[in-house]
């Protein structure tokens, strides 16, 4: 194909994907790949909004959270996410690409509130639209704040950016004869009780019939691939 697959993307970023081969928080040359990955997308016209998760950076604190109420938890979380989405947007900065970052929570000193017309008029304009703070409840992963989000601004699909592949049969560095599937239905990957997002995210993106595309943000041009609709890693489907 030489024209992308989908329009208008969401794209879940999970926190860890940022620290490389660090124990945890944000390796530089990582997050600058990332960057250039999304680069060469918007630079085909698509509409790109990024959900990102925060356990790169609560993975440093965990140990002390041990006991804490999980509702405190949670927010230090959200406030994890804002973190990666600030160093998101300022290293896309750098690379010449316009982002805003909108928040779940109220941080107006830091980030503009997210607000859903004002999300989808960016994205219009052909900014990046970083979401973070999760959906500002406790209780809630970013993989839900990715399938709430991209179905409020319309994405055509949710691309779940991790460190594998695609969605196996098993877990492939503990079973060997494990096999990546192509495509699987959402019915097929709750039966053989597949971890591809949690059961919240899982089943909203049923309902709302959102396909998500399970990659390896690792992997060099994935991403690209992937919006080119080439066979790569496992797309989960109606």
């Amino acid at each position: 194909m030489t024209q992308p697959a989908y329009k208008r993307v969401l794209l879940k970023l999970s926190g860890e994907a940022l620290m490389g081969d660090d124990a945890y928080g944000i390796n530089r040359a990582t997050i600058e790949r990332m960057v250039a990955d999304v680069a060469e997308v918007s630079a085909l016209g698509v509409e790109l909004a990024i959900v990102i998760g925060g356990g790169n950076i609560f993975r440093g604190v965990a140990p002390g959270a041990q006991g804490m109420d999980r509702a405190t938890a949670d927010y230090m979380g959200m406030l994890a996410t804002v973190m990666n989405s600030l160093a998101l947007a300022d290293a896309m900065r750098q690379a010449g690409i316009v982002a805003r970052v909108m928040s779940a929570i109220s941080i107006e000193q830091v980030v503009e509130p997210y607000v859903r017309p004002k999300a989808l008029q960016y994205l219009e304009e052909g900014k990046i639209v970083v979401f973070a703070a999760g959906t500002g409840n406790p209780f809630f992963t970013t993989d839900t704040a990715a399938a709430l989000r991209g179905s409020e601004i319309g994405a055509q699909i949710v691309l779940k950016a991790t460190k594998v592949d695609g969605v196996y049969s098993a877990d492939p560095k503990k079973d060997p004869s494990a096999t990546r599937y192509t495509t699987i239905t959402f019915d097929e990957a709750i039966s053989k009780h597949l971890q591809v997002m949690d059961a919240t995210a899982f089943a909203l993106c049923r309902d709302q019939k959102l396909p998500i595309k399970v990659f390896s943000i690792t992997k060099p041009g994935a991403l690209k691939r992937v919006i080119m609709g080439a066979d790569e890693g496992t797309l989960v489907h109606i």
